[in-house]
């Protein structure tokens, strides 16, 4: 798809997930440096930032859309000549996309591990990096049960549940609020993440952060699931992340509520650092107390602008 298809289609929610978004975006823009012609490197310029700030407005909580595209335009600045130009970017979004797809199955492997034989499992909204751990962990014979929330409003846990049942996992569907009346059954919480700040707080799916209570309160241990370019590196500043609120239509009809009444419709919460057990990365499990140094090893000391 092109820059503005793919815009569109992460506003429709068409494009759902922190990991698909961000692979969405790099493709989006290594397509459009394959299809477009240009003959004057400012132009290019021009409509690559563009193209740019379309996609980062179609989802602004998304700190993986952000880091992709921030990857794919690293260099872009210093080409010379508008065929540079177009040989960097799609060698970047091809990058990007390959390393983003090896990350899931990494985190597969090593959050799999996590997951114990005759486990049974909780999981909210549909994580790609989440159950791949969950399904890894079935591949290599282990008996477990999970549990998925609805994710109202756009009930992504059918996806959820569908995807599992395909693996011929032991899966059942439950509604947002039934967690904790099932959460002493569970031995294990694993959820994604759409941006981890630089203090180990999550920022996921709204309702994470019940999950995380309920989890707590429990005694279960509560395990997020992030590539690291999912870091936000604006936050080591100060910079707060925008929880985007959508439209009302999303919960109720037209002509069901009085006009006086209304609607709160935010689509992720924060999930405090104090609440998570550990951080599944591709490059291992980290404490959320060490985000900081994973962001200064993957992306370098950070300035201040």
């Amino acid at each position: 798809m092109n820059v503005d298809e793919t815009a569109d289609a992460i506003k429709r929610m068409d494009i759902r997930g922190a990991g698909r978004i961000a692979r969405a975006a790099a493709e989006a823009i290594g397509n459009t440096a394959r299809t477009q012609e240009w003959k004057d490197i400012d132009v290019l310029r021009k409509d690559i930032l563009t193209a740019r700030k379309k996609l980062l407005d179609s989802r602004p909580t998304a700190v993986s859309l952000f880091n992709a595209i921030r990857y794919t335009l690293k260099g872009m600045d210093k080409c010379k000549n508008v065929k540079e130009a177009k040989e960097l970017l799609i060698r970047n979004s091809e990058d990007f996309v390959k390393a983003s797809n090896e990350a899931v199955a990494k985190i597969g492997i090593i959050g799999s591990r996590r997951i114990k034989d005759g486990s049974v499992i909780l999981t909210h909204c549909n994580s790609s990096a989440a159950l791949e751990c969950i399904k890894v962990a079935h591949r290599n014979g282990k008996k477990i049960k999970v549990y998925a929330t609805e994710s109202r409003p756009w009930r992504q846990g059918i996806l959820t549940v569908n995807e599992l049942a395909k693996e011929g996992i032991d899966v059942t569907l439950i509604i947002d609020g039934a967690v904790r009346s099932v959460m002493k059954k569970i031995d294990i919480v694993i959820v994604g993440s759409d941006t981890i700040t630089s203090n180990g707080t999550v920022i996921n799916k709204i309702g994470t952060s019940q999950l995380a209570l309920a989890a707590n309160e429990a005694r279960v241990p509560f395990v997020v699931c992030g590539e690291t370019y999912k870091i936000s590196s604006q936050t080591l500043f100060g910079d707060t992340v925008t929880i985007e609120e959508r439209e009302t239509s999303e919960i109720v009809r037209d002509g069901e509520l009085r006009s006086s009444v209304k609607i709160f419709n935010p689509v992720f919460d924060s999930t405090p650092a104090k609440y998570i057990d550990g951080i599944v990365t591709e490059i291992g499990i980290v404490s959320p107390g060490s985000v900081y140094e994973i962001m200064v090893r993957r992306f370098g000391e950070i300035e201040f602008n």
